[in-house]
């Protein structure tokens, strides 16, 4: 169990550094569907993975990432005019 836990939360970690690399390289926009889907992505794996090696500290912060990803989705989706 414990490897499988290293495994999704290291397939997190990569889900947040590729959204941030594209970003930089300009592939991406900080506002945009690909970088929220990635981000809320990476959150949810590196939640799982945590709640098998427990970190409060850790799991709140990444509930938090988790959480404003989805706000950015919902305001992609209803607030933004096309």
């Amino acid at each position: 169990m414990d490897l499988f836990a290293d495994i999704v939360g290291n397939i997190g970690v990569i889900c947040f550094l590729l959204a941030f690399f594209l970003m930089q390289k300009g592939v991406m926009t900080h506002d945009g569907m690909r970088y929220l889907l990635l981000n809320l992505c990476g959150a949810i794996l590196l939640m799982g993975s945590l709640w098998i090696h427990w970190n409060l500290s850790a799991f709140l912060l990444e509930a938090a990432w988790a959480l404003i990803s989805i706000y950015g989705i919902y305001q992609s989706l209803y607030t933004r005019k096309p």
